[in-house]
């Protein structure tokens, strides 16, 4: 894969906004693309940029609220195949250590 995005989809409206985030979620079911959502978005991993669109756009139009922001930042490595974990790993090396603040 060497099309790393970072993607958010917030509905605007007040109280929990799980539930329309959990459709945009889903909706990426329908696409080859690897995901892993944490708590202030999801990474989404697919072979080209053009996938990553798609299934934003997806997860954009998953969402039935009255207004819906939708953020995608794409990291296109056009001649390198490297997957997200393989960002994080490179720093850990620099660290020397885990990333992850443990409690």
């Amino acid at each position: 894969m060497t099309a790393i995005g970072e993607l958010n989809v917030t509905p605007v409206r007040e109280g929990s906004l799980s539930e329309a985030v959990a459709k945009a979620i889903d909706a990426l079911e329908d696409f080859d693309v690897a995901y892993e959502t944490n708590p202030m978005g999801t990474v989404v991993e697919a072979d080209d940029a053009s996938e990553l669109f798609d299934a934003a756009a997806a997860a954009h139009a998953a969402v039935d609220e009255a207004r819906v922001i939708t953020t995608l930042k794409v990291d296109d490595k056009r001649t390198v195949e490297q997957r997200a974990s393989d960002k994080v790993d490179a720093v850990e090396r620099q660290l020397g250590r885990d990333a992850k603040r443990r409690d």
